[in-house]
């Protein structure tokens, strides 16, 4: 499988950037519908992103350099990224504290915003997981033919790697993500006017559930004293959202 998708004046253009770049249109339009379905400013959306979306993606790559900082030797090491190397939970992290510092300084209710937002956010995840496809990474141990002839023959062939099939748990976690989206967005449009809080609570929990499980089933994860790192940041995501929609069924605050 090429990663490599076409060249534009002998610079290669990968699947992997193509495919993320699919997941933020797709986001971005979803967030439009649901900004619109519940009467808050897309621009000011807008002008959100142009702020939080470069910085998630440092936060991404900071945050798999810290844990993997031995195979990273000089500055330039770390800010190229065409080599791979970035982490959605240091993305999503920088998102969410670059977003809070955002809506602070604007004036504007963070948790109604972010409740439209996140919707969103994991239906990018859901997409950008099909470019580790085609790059053949954050596949799980290996499997026996019997086992991955249940799937088409184009994820067959895509995780055929050396000779040995694998998991394709880059496609677990994007059926899952697809299914956390739903649900979000039917908690979101079920009420005209539900808690402001509750889908970034729903979206720490549930996809925070999914990736603990997922992850255990990885053979590339980012390791902490011997521990898988995206498993014990995925239970302190489910602790804290349900400690978000606890105090948030506990409080009538309008602004946060």
């Amino acid at each position: 499988m090429n990663p490599v998708a076409f060249e534009v004046f002998g610079l290669p253009i990968r699947w992997y950037g193509i495919i993320i770049s699919m997941g933020v249109l797709a986001a971005m339009l979803l967030i439009y519908i649901l900004a619109k379905k519940k009467d808050l400013n897309y621009d000011t959306i807008i002008d959100a992103f142009l702020i939080t979306f470069p910085i998630s993606i440092i936060g991404a790559r900071l945050y798999y350099v810290a844990f993997e900082y031995q195979n990273y030797h000089s500055f330039m090491d770390v800010i190229n990224i065409r080599n791979g190397g970035m982490a959605i939970h240091g993305g999503v992290i920088a998102a969410l504290l670059s977003g809070y510092i955002f809506a602070r300084y604007k004036k504007i209710n963070f948790l109604k915003y972010v409740d439209v937002i996140m919707p969103g956010v994991i239906l990018a995840q859901a997409i950008g997981r099909w470019g580790n496809f085609m790059n053949q990474e954050a596949h799980g141990g290996p499997v026996t033919k019997e086992f991955i002839s249940k799937f088409p023959e184009f994820i067959q062939k895509g995780m055929l790697i050396n000779g040995t099939y694998y998991h394709p748990t880059f496609l677990y976690e994007s059926i899952w993500n697809l299914l956390v989206c739903l649900i979000l967005v039917y908690i979101l449009l079920k009420k005209k006017e539900s808690k402001d809080g509750i889908i970034l609570g729903g979206y720490m929990i549930l996809y925070s559930i999914g990736r603990f499980f997922i992850e255990g089933l990885r053979t590339d994860s980012l390791m902490f004293m011997g521990l898988r790192t995206a498993q014990m940041v995925s239970l302190l995501g489910i602790i804290l959202g349900i400690i978000l929609i606890i105090w948030i069924n506990k409080t009538n605050r309008s602004k946060i």
